[in-house]
């Protein structure tokens, strides 16, 4: 772990996106909310916030940050499921591995729901959106 005692606490955000496809017959189901475990979006977005704020237990070296507001937004396209997220904190080091994560378990959300009924799913366009830090 990278030691940011020195660093000064700032107003850090970040933001991410990916996506993943679907076949036409399950954005169907996605929209017409019948998949059988539920929800997908709303599941989706729910798993993205619980995974920002566990980022520090699933990945080694990240830090630990109190995590001031997470965004997670799931919006069901005509090929597949996009995914943003918005992670903010005031602290030491960045928000973007949180950010990152939030988009990551969303997407995997949206696969595990909807995998009995779609063998074709792809993951993809995983990326950083943005990233600022500036004085408090």
């Amino acid at each position: 772990m990278v030691d940011v005692t020195q660093k000064p606490p700032l107003f850090r955000t970040a933001g991410a996106t990916g996506f993943i496809s679907l076949l036409p017959e399950t954005v169907l189901l996605v929209r017409d909310n019948n998949m059988k475990k539920g929800d997908v979006l709303t599941v989706a977005e729910i798993a993205g916030i619980q995974a920002a704020k566990q980022t520090s237990t699933l990945i080694p070296l990240c830090h630990p940050l109190q995590l001031s507001s997470i965004k997670v937004k799931a919006v069901l396209t005509q090929n597949g499921v996009s995914v943003t997220s918005e992670v903010k904190c005031i602290g030491n080091t960045g928000v973007e591995m949180e950010a990152l994560t939030a988009v990551n378990i969303a997407l995997l959300t949206v696969y595990d729901m909807c995998k009995a009924v779609d063998k074709q799913m792809e993951l993809g366009e995983i990326k950083l959106l943005s990233k600022t830090k500036e004085s408090i």
